[in-house]
């Protein structure tokens, strides 16, 4: 667990940061790092993408995983749940700050350095590879606390809860996920990141947070797969 509480660290101290400098920034200057974000979010999310070896799993995974997402509702439930804590919390509505949450929250939590370092930590207590992402996501968290508020550092605690988690059960998915799997899962993780940067660069409003089923739907088809091959 040891790099998730940096990340979570690092997290808290760049949204702190964007709070205090966002202020002195003009629109401009604010919408143009948002603008540089949303672009080099879709550089990462076409990285992931392409780890594929089975575009079919990652379609396939895409479709059950947004019609499940859709019937939960869960990009509903977490905007929310996003304005239940602006409420709680008194952020001003100006603030964004339920997008702010969203955002966030999937962009900290759904590469694969949320996975494969939360294994490593787990397993080995190297936290090398959690350390690299807490300094990339303490950018982030200032970048996105300067054009979305308060909500920004409300996105460690979804990183505590599944970054958490996942060094916790990491024993056990050792034995659970191969390495095919993994990058499946990847894979339809960065269509989701490649979501997020569209968002981000207003060119589709696109409920993300729906797709999040797709990240189980796809080790479970490799596995249903290799039973059969």
């Amino acid at each position: 667990m040891t790099g998730t509480w940096i990340n979570i660290a690092t997290v808290l101290v760049g949204c702190c940061l964007g709070l205090l400098l966002g202020k002195r920034f003009p629109d401009r200057i604010r919408e143009t790092l948002m603008k540089g974000l949303g672009l080099f979010t879709l550089i990462v999310g076409l990285q992931m993408a392409f780890e594929t070896d089975r575009v079919i799993v990652t379609l396939v995974s895409v479709v059950i995983g947004g019609i499940t997402g859709e019937l939960l509702a869960i990009h509903a439930r977490l905007d929310r749940l996003g304005n239940a804590l602006q409420a709680r919390f008194g952020a001003s509505s100006n603030n964004r700050f339920s997008e702010g949450f969203v955002t966030t929250s999937l962009i900290f939590c759904v590469g694969p350095m949320t996975v494969l370092g939360a294994l490593q930590d787990g397993l080995t207590g190297d936290y090398q590879l959690l350390a690299i992402k807490s300094l990339l996501d303490g950018v982030v968290a200032l970048t996105f606390a300067a054009g979305f508020g308060v909500g920004v550092a409300f996105s460690a605690c979804t990183i505590l809860i599944v970054q958490g988690s996942i060094s916790l059960m990491a024993g056990h998915l050792e034995h659970v996920l191969t390495e095919a799997m993994i990058a499946e899962m990847v894979a339809a993780g960065g269509l989701m990141v490649l979501g997020i940067g569209f968002v981000l660069l207003d060119l589709a409003r696109i409920r993300v947070a729906n797709y999040l089923p797709a990240l189980v739907v796809a080790p479970l088809l490799v596995a249903l797969i290799s039973q059969f091959s």
